[in-house]
């Protein structure tokens, strides 16, 4: 195996660098843009809280807007990427169930980042709004299109294919947009691994059963 050029490996150090430090500031931004709001918080503290030199996070997001917008579109990019792997070919017995379980690990993985969407929503998508009504919107009619041709090859019942979307959305973001309360009502500091595990079998067996999906 031949070792690489000294210039070579030093490009390489670099852009691992560059790569770990946008990751923790986007880490850490989510987090405190999730504590605060959008108002409260300021590219000094993302900075400090990332061990970073403020002018280090600027280098990679210009302003605290972009920085919140970068958040944003990382979650959405993930939410969409597991939208687009049901296909009108995977049967929804398998898809639907793995969908589920795809939006519950958000909800555990990146709490904050789901509470930061909801808000982002309820204030009337600010920030996000050119991006709901172009990419989301174009996968959103692409799943929902899915969802018709399973229901055509009589796969599962004619449900609104909308209001399916919609009833998933919310179910499994509650786990993060709602975990304080649920964990208390549970009596319990907070959710365990068991109550996602849990919640993702019980959706999905209310999903399946209510759009006619035989089980077995």
């Amino acid at each position: 195996m031949k070792t690489p050029p000294p210039g070579k490996a030093k490009r390489r150090k670099l852009a691992d660098i560059r790569k770990d430090n946008l990751k923790q500031i986007l880490e850490v931004a989510e987090k405190l843009f999730a504590q605060n709001g959008y108002s409260a918080t300021t590219i000094a503290a993302i900075a400090a809280e990332a061990n970073l030199p403020k002018a280090n996070v600027l280098y990679y997001f210009k302003t605290k807007e972009a920085l919140y917008k970068g958040v944003l579109s990382q979650l959405l990019v993930i939410w969409m990427s597991h939208m687009d792997e049901m296909t009108a070919d995977n049967h929804p017995k398998l898809a639907l169930r793995q969908y589920i379980l795809q939006k519950m690990t958000l909800s555990k993985e990146h709490p904050n980042a789901s509470r930061i969407f909801a808000a982002e929503i309820l204030h009337g998508a600010p920030y996000l709004r050119e991006q709901l009504a172009t990419e989301l919107k174009q996968q959103f009619d692409k799943t929902c299109q899915v969802f018709r041709e399973w229901i055509a090859k009589q796969w599962m019942d004619p449900i609104n294919p909308e209001h399916l979307l919609f009833m998933i959305w919310s179910s499994t973001q509650a786990y993060a947009d709602y975990a304080m309360q649920s964990s208390m009502m549970m009596d319990k500091e907070k959710l365990e691994e068991s109550d996602y595990e849990e919640g993702v079998e019980f959706l999905t067996r209310m999903v399946l059963k209510g759009c006619g999906v035989k089980l077995f």
